[in-house]
């Protein structure tokens, strides 16, 4: 059972503060006491305010405070102490400097990445009635397949980036044809901004997720700056985008859910004089409703050997990877979809 979670806080003139033990929304609609022991992580999308002694309380309590910015990309995390001890920190550090396993996990993890990507192709593919778009997804499965295979031969991390994005360009491809009788036309990915709607939604529900990786990691002791596959840069989360590959396809096949079942409509969007498509306030609104129903299902984790919450995942692939690190484990093991 699912105990903690998340509180969105939506509105651009929201204050929260903080009040004998919970916390107290208030918006020009009302007022809301949420306490602060049945949440673990606050996530802000607009302009809304959060007072010192709110940010303190939190803190304290190991509540995470996450703000978005429109596209939903972080524009900053803020919580505790960090937790572990500082054994773990210098496994990871160690194993950062040794070319040969960072090298290692980088592979691991993108192909977990490339596996799930094919498999939500093939599973396009199945579920496609038009039997030359079946096909054209099946073709791209296979490519995916073969870029998966390429991965053991390479030598270097670039080169393992390269698969990546060669993978990545004949998936969304994929994605392109999934949408393609839908009244969501995608073209390709784009960012800042997102040029139509499929691309606001990809970019937010990134972000969310982004979120949740990075809290994961903080939790159990590593340093979620310091990647493998990401290089380290000042002021990425490379540890949090790392493990973020291994969902993406989990979260892209929400995405077309979405948008296959009408559960998002034109007026969910906007777009501004740049160009820029984004949600609206009620479009993230329903979209967050739908994002936590999605956290919720049930999925087979091969390395458990049972099914566990989406919404655990960040906290067991971290964990996983801690163990891996501490020596309990002689390979990190990426997720990988069923």
């Amino acid at each position: 059972m699912r105990y903690l979670s998340t509180v969105y806080v939506r509105h651009h003139r929201a204050k929260v503060r903080h009040r004998r033990g919970s916390l107290r929304i208030t918006t020009p609609e009302g007022s809301q006491n949420i306490p602060l022991e049945g949440i673990d992580s606050i996530v802000m999308l607009g302009g809304g305010q959060l007072t010192s002694q709110a940010m303190d309380a939190c803190i304290k309590r190991g509540v995470r405070v996450t703000a978005l910015r429109r596209g939903g990309t972080v524009r900053f995390v803020v919580g505790g102490a960090t937790g572990g001890n500082v054994h773990l920190r210098g496994a990871l550090y160690r194993a950062l400097s040794d070319e040969a396993q960072s090298l290692a996990i980088a592979k691991a993890i993108v192909a977990a990445k490339l596996q799930n990507s094919r498999k939500i192709a093939a599973r396009w593919s199945r579920d496609e009635r038009d039997s030359r778009r079946a096909n054209d997804l099946a073709m791209r499965a296979e490519h995916i397949r073969q870029r998966v295979a390429r991965l053991e031969n390479a030598e270097t991390a670039d080169q393992v980036r390269g698969i990546e994005g060669d993978a990545a360009r004949i998936y969304f491809r994929a994605v392109r044809q999934a949408l393609a009788t839908t009244r969501f036309p995608f073209l390709g990915r784009t960012r800042r901004p997102p040029r139509d709607p499929v691309n606001a939604l990809l970019g937010f529900c990134y972000g969310l997720l982004l979120t949740e990786f990075t809290g994961a990691l903080e939790s159990i002791g590593l340093d979620y700056q310091m990647g493998f596959f990401h290089r380290p840069r000042s002021g990425r989360p490379s540890l949090a985008l790392d493990l973020v590959e291994e969902l993406r396809a989990l979260t892209d096949r929400f995405v077309v859910s979405l948008i296959r079942r009408r559960q998002v409509v034109p007026d969910s969007f906007v777009e501004m004089p740049g160009g820029g498509v984004y949600l609206t306030d009620a479009g993230r609104t329903h979209l967050l409703r739908l994002w936590e129903k999605h956290k919720e299902e049930d999925i087979y984790h091969g390395v458990c050997d049972r099914n566990v919450g989406r919404w655990a995942l960040p906290s067991v692939q971290a964990t996983l990877l801690a163990r891996f690190l501490r020596g309990d484990l002689p390979a990190y093991p990426p997720f990988v979809l069923p």
